[in-house]
């Protein structure tokens, strides 16, 4: 499944961006999607998942009550939300997908996109 992340740029502290994830599937509704975030010389981080249907999220605590991931079958497409940001959030974010029960990980997934560029000044 091949991946294409968009949104990212550069914000303000306290500011807000809606990244996007569309896969090129036609069986997107089938898998879990996760977005992850690195920084340079760093391992990635879990950010957020969704699950095939959109009623089970998860979110690392770190972003809990300011990221919000949701998403939109019928247009192939996986949104993150991120409100009230923090310098500490810049990272290049990307997102990837795993087909069945399970949530992609940063070593198993069916898919894991380019990623997109966020950077949050102070």
């Amino acid at each position: 499944v091949q991946l294409q992340a968009s949104g990212g740029g550069l914000v303000q502290a306290g500011g807000s961006l809606r990244l996007s994830c569309t896969a090129s599937t036609r069986t997107f509704s089938s898998y879990n999607v996760g977005w992850f975030r690195q920084t340079p010389g760093k391992e990635h981080d879990f950010v957020a998942a969704i699950n095939r249907v959109a009623d089970t999220t998860h979110y690392a605590e770190f972003v809990k009550g300011r990221f919000t991931i949701s998403r939109d079958n019928a247009k192939n497409t996986v949104y993150l939300q991120m409100n009230n940001l923090r310098p500490e959030d810049t990272a290049v974010y990307s997102c990837a997908v795993r087909q069945g029960e399970l949530y992609p990980t940063i070593r198993n997934s069916d898919g894991w996109g380019q990623g997109t560029l966020v950077t949050v000044s102070s």
